[in-house]
């Protein structure tokens, strides 16, 4: 973990400190996600999933109702709040004191969310697809994840994303250079390699790599075989900068993060 920049997250004024690195552990209530562990639908285990993530040293649960795995099936707008409105109520029961990520693209989703269970991170993989979503979590006060679903953030695309953000009045963004979306097998691996280079944003770096397809297909296995690969690359992105990772393996990913820490205290 070299020259990470501390940042902090202000969710409702709870101050989400990112001097050093967090856990945002993957809770899917959807029936089709790429990893068939990480899906959860009973109430039972929803409740075991969060409960897990917190005793494993989970700093945030981020919780989706759309799988965004290739070839995955439309979700209605409607199923999408059901099935989060569902897990909302558990996990807000469960784990009331963690801070929470609503992973969605529609600003409809995520304002819904939001009145019914108070502030969460909006995580949207999609880099504001939905036009209504940057005014929205701007006008609300939520910490939002910018994701850049393009080979690179070293865009003009993804600048003015940031810019119109900044200019709504955006305080709290969060980078995640989308690893797996829109990138091809190579392109992955580049930008991994030049992930220090995202500090010039000035931004907390979120990086979601957890069993995705970048390194099962590389190894040719499966993603229940991928964890050794997941932790591989989370000690590289930890060495890199990254202030959050997005995991299904939360114990596993808090051992990478501390066995890094040591070796630098050295």
């Amino acid at each position: 973990m070299r020259d990470i920049l501390p940042y902090s997250l202000n969710l409702d004024g709870q101050l989400i400190e990112l001097s050093e690195p967090l856990v945002m552990g993957i809770l899917n209530v959807t029936p089709d996600s790429f990893y068939a562990e990480s899906r959860r639908q009973t109430e039972a285990d929803i409740a075991k999933r969060a409960e897990q993530i917190v005793s494993e040293g989970g700093s945030i649960i981020d919780i989706g109702g759309y799988s965004t795995r290739p070839g995955a099936a439309d979700v209605p707008e409607e199923e999408e709040l059901a099935r989060l409105r569902m897990a909302l109520t558990i996990v807000r029961r469960t784990a009331p004191d963690t801070p929470l990520s609503i992973d969605t693209f529609r600003a409809n989703v995520a304002h819904q969310c939001f009145d019914e269970f108070g502030p969460a991170i909006v995580n949207d993989v999609t880099g504001g697809s939905d036009p209504d979503m940057f005014p929205l979590v701007a006008r609300l006060g939520l910490p939002y994840v910018l994701t850049c679903p393009t080979a690179s953030p070293f865009n003009a695309d993804f600048a003015e994303k940031l810019s119109r953000l900044r200019s709504l009045g955006q305080k709290d963004i969060i980078l995640d250079p989308g690893f797996g979306f829109g990138k091809t097998l190579d392109e992955n691996y580049v930008l991994m390699n030049q992930l220090e280079a995202l500090k010039t944003f000035e931004l907390p770096l979120l990086v979601g790599i957890s069993r995705k397809s970048m390194i099962y297909r590389l190894l040719d296995c499966q993603p229940q075989d991928a964890l050794n690969g997941t932790t591989v690359l989370h000690t590289m992105a930890l060495e890199r900068g990254a202030h959050i990772l997005r995991v299904h393996d939360v114990a596993a990913c808090r051992e990478a993060i501390k066995i890094v820490a040591a070796v630098h205290r050295k």
